[in-house]
């Protein structure tokens, strides 16, 4: 028989909690070690509409990537959102884990998934950690070149449906091979894609003036902009293959819910 503990071992060593963030909150939020574990609901955010898809497909435990709390608190009554997505889930005996920056990074994680999911081959660390498999983002090419417009399609249409806008920063016509991306919010290495000679960098939560002051450069790589939930989600399936890979029986499955806080865009005009 599973238990909660044995899940938990299976993700400390895919997604060592040692790898998050200072300011990170990772780990088991509700939940007995003991507690049998069959099947797994994966979903990148703790949220009512997550917990009542756990409740109503029988979910022993829901393995997130944001965290339910980055500060501390002194109440978890029910009268806040956060306060009764803890009271439901130990009402109806579900745990909740949390892998956020400590899954960012690795093999398997959040940036390499999402590498994969647009189709980007012989992928490595954009920026390394002490160990080269390990590192914030990812580059790494495709197949054979195409425009910029037929690539950010592509991102599109590989990324989960959502409700928010895919950005572009650059000529639509422009060859793109070499890519390099971060899952998650990561302008931070704008300029580490540029300086690998990336032809586009895919990130989410761009910023104006770091993408402005981009472009101002001689021959600056390309920007794409994608919803950060988005982006994220594709780290969902290749975790919920690890579980199963490493405990077999266990059931998965990925929340399709789309948790993105936008609901609507509208086009601008020029």
């Amino acid at each position: 028989m599973t238990v909660l503990s044995d899940v938990v071992s299976v993700l400390d060593r895919l997604y060592d909690p040692s790898w998050a963030d200072d300011w990170d909150a990772v780990g088991t939020v509700v939940g007995d070690p003991d507690a049998p574990v069959a099947k797994v609901l994966l979903a990148v955010d703790p949220v009512a509409a997550v917990v009542d898809e756990a409740v109503e497909w029988g979910a022993d435990l829901v393995v997130v990537h944001h965290p339910l709390w980055l500060k501390g608190v002194t109440s978890v009554a029910a009268d806040s959102p956060k306060g009764r997505v803890v009271h439901r889930l130990i009402s109806h005996g579900i745990g909740l884990h949390t892998c956020h920056t400590n899954a960012d990074s690795p093999p398997r994680g959040v940036s390499e998934s999402m590498a994969l999911a647009l189709g980007v081959q012989d992928v490595r660390p954009l920026e390394p950690d002490d160990s080269p498999e390990r590192g914030s983002g990812r580059i790494g090419t495709l197949a054979s070149p195409v425009t910029l417009e037929e690539f950010a399609q592509q991102v599109a249409t590989n990324l989960p449906s959502h409700h928010s806008a895919v950005r572009i920063a650059g000529d639509p016509s422009r060859t793109v091979q070499t890519v390099a991306l971060c899952g998650g919010s990561g302008d931070f290495l704008l300029p580490e894609a540029q300086a690998q000679g990336a032809d586009v960098y895919v990130t989410s939560d761009l910023r104006h003036h770091p993408v402005s002051e981009h472009l101002e450069q001689p021959d600056p790589c390309a920007v794409i902009d994608v919803p950060h939930w988005s982006a994220e989600w594709t780290w969902l399936p290749v975790a919920a293959a690890a579980l199963r890979e490493a405990l077999p029986g266990l059931e998965t499955r990925v929340s399709t819910v789309v948790t993105d806080p936008w609901t609507a865009y509208l086009p601008g005009t020029v």
